[in-house]
């Protein structure tokens, strides 16, 4: 679709801070500005995943192009310097679009010469396409290609330095391998079809690149690149020719077989996601970007998993069951669902499943208390969806046993069931274990330690969920089905919240109860079994209340504007200040999923047209093609962190597609 129009792709303002994406499968990805310009120390044309999914490392960083017809010569990239945009070949851009992969044209030379520029990855591969074809020209034009290298973690800048040695070896006219440094893994370029164009070699640093987003995200932002050189070539109207560059050992495949097996893969996407007959072209896209965060177990990748976000977030657990519906389930990748439910399920450690896995990939993080119970929620939709019992009564019901048992006996984190109430505390000093996570150093802003709302609800479908289960397993079920009724009794007792209409966040904290109005509350009506009765004055005044303080067009505040506490802009600013305000008062569009559940809980059908519209618009405002992972809380609700972020897409794809 074509999303962005020629005027603001001329504008700077506009078009650097709008952003295209294409993965691979296998977490890496290439991506950058629509003004041509790497605005994020994250944007590069290959972000290989070294070691797949993880170790992503910034290869070919951009490609710089030059046009020539006649006696002039036309930049069609873009770099921001200090004081300056230079070359600005945006000015040029005449259209975008998005689908069926980024497409730019250029048009130059008082229009009669036009170039399109396409970009595409091999699915399952460390590999990237550029793709130029001259679509209209008088007389045939020169192109120059000039790649822009880095060796650098995707989290870093690069500087140069001595040990970057850039060495360059042709292999034939116009084919090169570059290695940056001894041990570095090599990088093969080539230009296809090669007759007709040469390689020049230079072997240049061109210095001080500005990332204009770090700078706003208070980050280093300078970087530093190396050309080998450059290849050039005369082209027709009509003539393509392709850049390609890979770090795989095997020759990639031509680019017309590489992207005719790309567009064969995303329509074999849409027909596994059976849509409704004339659903919304906005249904299509949100399968498509879907697509971008789902790792499938692979000969190259050692486990299924989730990427959270990008451009910079790897695979969390919580991230990852609460997406899994609107990915794996609602688009029917159903092999998938079940290999990342026991992926994660063999990782359980104590109790708990990993909160992430390491960038390094030499370890995991357990720092929550949450995801292992969204675990629950994710295989027992995984069974409703596919009819697999099997899997919760056979292969996954020993882990549900020792995870139950870890949390009623207790486990890290001062993670316990208080045997009083039967309630699930968590929580201890420096630690932050709820999604609400947000820590700057030693600072945990949203520490809620003690018996957090939703906390409770997922540890009551849990317990239902695994009474349901081991039932059906024919074992004792009994013992959890107490055990969750005692918990909901308490429950029940305890966070109802009269004098504001709504539940209390935290109970028997530090401080005695958080009353604060937060979203969290919505999931004591949202999930598979409600603690809360749907059908109750408590469970209408909940809805009420989020609808008026925290609802907005692109999801729920993290906190009601009337709290003093309240923060309405996430940025610009450093860390510590981001993440002030991360959890109180900017907006999460997933949380839009659960709102809906909740609201259909209680008052039945709810008109979804509304949301179709606002997810439709969400679609081009920020990552082309996705959905932010957050934004303002104040209008007009500027969009913020990660420009694709899954359990956004997840969460709006679920919900619509149940319409």
């Amino acid at each position: 679709m074509t999303v962005v129009t020629s005027e603001a792709l001329q504008s700077w303002d506009i078009g650097s801070r709008l952003e295209w994406l294409v993965t691979n499968g296998m977490g890496g990805y290439a991506a950058g500005s629509l003004s041509g310009a790497n605005t994020r120390r994250y944007h590069g044309l290959l972000v290989a995943a070294m070691n797949p999914p993880l170790g992503r490392t910034v290869l070919l960083s951009k490609i710089e192009e030059d046009l020539s017809v006649e006696d002039h010569v036309y930049s069609l990239s873009a770099n921001k310097y200090p004081n300056i945009i230079y070359p600005q070949g945006y000015r040029h851009l005449i259209s975008f679009d998005s689908d069926p992969i980024p497409t730019f044209t250029f048009g130059v030379h008082e229009g009669t010469v036009h170039l399109q520029k396409q970009i595409w990855m091999a699915y399952g591969k460390n590999t990237v396409y550029i793709r130029y074809t001259v679509l209209k020209a008088p007389e045939p034009v020169n192109i120059k290609l000039s790649p822009f290298l880095a060796y650098k973690d995707y989290h870093s800048e690069q500087r140069m330095w001595d040990g970057f040695m850039g060495r360059t070896r042709l292999t034939d006219p116009s084919g090169l391998l570059f290695t940056a440094f001894d041990g570095a893994q090599p990088v093969r370029i080539r230009v296809l079809p090669s007759e007709g164009f040469g390689f020049t070699p230079k072997d240049t640093w061109f210095f001080n690149f500005e990332h204009e987003r770090e700078q706003e995200r208070g980050q280093d932002a300078s970087e530093d690149l190396f050309c080998p050189g450059e290849f050039s070539g005369v082209l027709g109207a009509g003539n393509a020719v392709t850049f390609c560059a890979t770090i795989e050992t095997a020759d990639p495949a031509f680019p017309h077989e590489a992207l005719a097996s790309e567009m064969e893969r995303r329509e074999q996407l849409l027909r596994d996601a059976r849509l409704p007959a004339g659903s919304d072209p906005t249904l299509q896209d949100l399968v498509l970007a879907a697509d971008r965060f789902v790792i499938p177990k692979s000969e190259t990748v050692s486990r299924a998993t989730v990427i959270a976000g990008y451009p910079w977030f790897t695979d969390w657990g919580r991230d990852t069951m609460i997406s899994l519906h609107g990915l794996c389930l609602s688009t029917g990748r159903y092999g998938t669902a079940k290999e990342i439910l026991t992926s994660f399920a063999e990782a359980t450690r104590d109790g708990l499943i990993p909160n992430r896995f390491n960038d390094a990939g030499d370890g995991a993080e357990f720092n929550t208390v949450d995801a292992t119970l969204w675990l629950f929620q994710a295989a027992y939709s995984y069974a409703q969806v596919t009819g697999d019992w099997g899997l919760l009564t056979k292969e996954l019901y020993i882990a549900f046993e020792r995870i139950l048992a870890a949390h009623i006996r207790g486990t890290h984190y001062c993670i316990h069931v208080d045997s009083e109430d039967g309630l699930l505390f968590a929580g201890e000093h420096g630690v932050q274990l709820t999604w609400m996570d947000a820590r700057f150093d030693d600072c945990v802003v949203t520490p809620r330690i003690g018996k957090p709302v939703e906390i409770q609800a997922l540890w009551y479908n849990a317990l239902r969920i695994m009474s349901d289960v081991a039932a059906r397993a024919g074992k004792p079920s009994k013992a959890y089905l107490n055990r969750a009724n005692k918990a909901r009794k308490s429950f029940l007792k305890k966070f109802k919240n009269s004098e504001a209409n709504a539940l209390f966040d935290v109970v028997d904290g530090p401080a005695g109860n958080e009353a604060h109005i937060r979203p969290n509350q919505i999931f004591a009506l949202s999930l598979a079994f409600p603690i809360l009765d749907p059908a109750s004055k408590t469970a209408a005044d909940i809805i009420e209340t989020v609808q008026r303080e925290l609802l907005t067009t692109r999801g729920l505040r993290t906190l009601s504007p009337r709290d003093a506490a309240y923060i309405g802009r996430y940025g610009p600013g450093d860390q510590g200040k981001r993440d002030a305000a991360y959890h109180q008062g900017t907006v999460w569009p997933w949380l839009i999923g659960p709102f809906v559940d909740a609201f259909r809980a209680v008052h039945g059908p709810m008109d979804l047209d509304c949301i179709l519209g606002e997810t439709s618009q969400m679609l081009v405002e920020y990552g082309i093609g996705s959905i932010a992972e957050i934004y303002d809380g104040d209008e007009p609700h500027h969009p913020a962190g990660c420009f694709a972020q899954a359990w956004s897409v997840a969460e709006l794809l679920r919900v619509l597609s149940s319409r």
